[in-house]
């Protein structure tokens, strides 16, 4: 006769042991701040302005119910005390450009975003080009090279 089957969510006595469930830690004190029940609301990123001058990050809390691009920016741009119309595109750091809420739903805590900002008004309608009689065409230096 077959052994009757015991049900996967009963243990027998004895088989409980500190650690078995992958998600918890073994050891309390061993918890990372994203185990915790406030990394689960927030998402936390950090922010900065492209600049050459500052290279310094403000962390920047986002509620994970409402993770969207136009989110990011909002909050970022409040942070930071800019207008959020300056911003011309978000770079999650080194090199990737953010264009929609998908990009920012795969956002880890703690990664580093750009806000690159558009030019002055005056020089984005014009950009100052040289002509070619303003750009010094001859080197003198290389004219007295003697091959």
């Amino acid at each position: 006769m077959a052994e009757p089957q015991q049900d996967m969510r009963e243990k027998p006595a004895g088989e409980y042991k500190q650690g078995s469930n992958p998600q918890l830690p073994a050891d309390p004190g061993d918890a990372k701040p994203e185990d915790t029940c406030v990394g689960d609301l927030e998402l936390v990123l950090k922010v900065r302005i492209q600049s050459p001058r500052e290279n310094d990050f403000i962390e920047v809390e986002l509620n994970r119910g409402e993770l969207s691009y136009q989110n990011l920016l909002k909050v970022s741009c409040c942070e930071l005390g800019i207008e959020p119309e300056r911003v011309k595109t978000i770079r999650k750091l080194p090199n990737t450009l953010l264009r929609k809420d998908k990009d920012i739903l795969r956002l880890w805590d703690f990664q580093e975003i750009e806000l690159i900002l558009m030019k002055n008004r005056s020089s984005e309608l014009v950009e100052y080009t040289p002509s070619l009689t303003e750009k010094p065409c001859y080197n003198s230096n290389a004219a007295k090279l003697t091959y």
